[in-house]
């Protein structure tokens, strides 16, 4: 028997389809599917401007991400080959630091066929995300589930996914990415899913508390 085809979520029916699944798996995702609602479907396009705005985001405020990609859109550098032709200077004006220079040309350099990738198993995806210096795997992992859809790939570097199921789950303390991994394996074929369920619920929990 071959592999089973990968699953891609298109419409917000297959969230629900997987959500539905995971309610019925699992008593406190049900719990927390009560406390969210429905789930979003949270589809992006795929291709070199997601990951160029992967890079941007990095280890800064989504506002201040936000102001740089404006100023990357009005400069017309959000391209591979405009990001080759800008000098350094072009791209720091826009706010980008010097070690985002180089991800950004390390990522027009890598020349990636992104329409291959919209076919690839996700863990090929990941890897070859991965070559491209400054692109992580929680960024590959982010890529797959939003901008290629995978129904079954899931981000346990990610802190609100930690905090999340540690409170979903009542854990004792946030769960490290190995652990998280491994507990995240029982919610096959639909850890896209679950990444949003838990991800949903981490900002109800937190508005209870005050926090956004």
């Amino acid at each position: 028997m071959g592999a089973k085809p990968m699953r891609i979520i298109t419409e917000t029916a297959c969230v629900a389809e997987g959500a539905a699944y995971l309610a019925d798996l699992e008593p406190r995702f049900a719990y927390a599917l009560s406390q969210t609602g429905p789930l979003p479907l949270r589809r992006k396009t795929d291709g070199f401007q997601q990951l160029l705005s992967a890079i941007v985001s990095q280890q800064i405020s989504v506002a201040a991400a936000n102001g740089i990609w404006a100023r990357l859109k009005a400069a017309k550098l959000t391209g591979p080959r405009k990001i080759m032709w800008a000098s350094d200077d072009d791209l720091r004006a826009c706010g980008l630091s010097r070690q985002k220079v180089r991800y950004a040309r390390a990522l027009a350099e890598a020349r990636l066929d992104y329409k291959a990738l919209r076919t690839a198993p996700t863990d090929e995806v990941i890897a070859t995300l991965t070559q491209v210096s400054g692109i992580g795997v929680w960024t590959g992992e982010i890529y797959a589930m939003f901008s290629l859809g995978h129904a079954d790939v899931f981000a346990p570097g990610d802190l609100a996914l930690q905090e999340s199921a540690r409170m979903l789950f009542d854990l004792p303390e946030r769960p490290k990415e190995r652990a998280l991994r491994q507990m995240a394996a029982a919610w096959s074929p639909w850890r896209s899913v679950a990444a949003r369920l838990l991800w949903a619920y981490y900002h109800v929990e937190k508005s209870r508390e005050g926090i956004r």
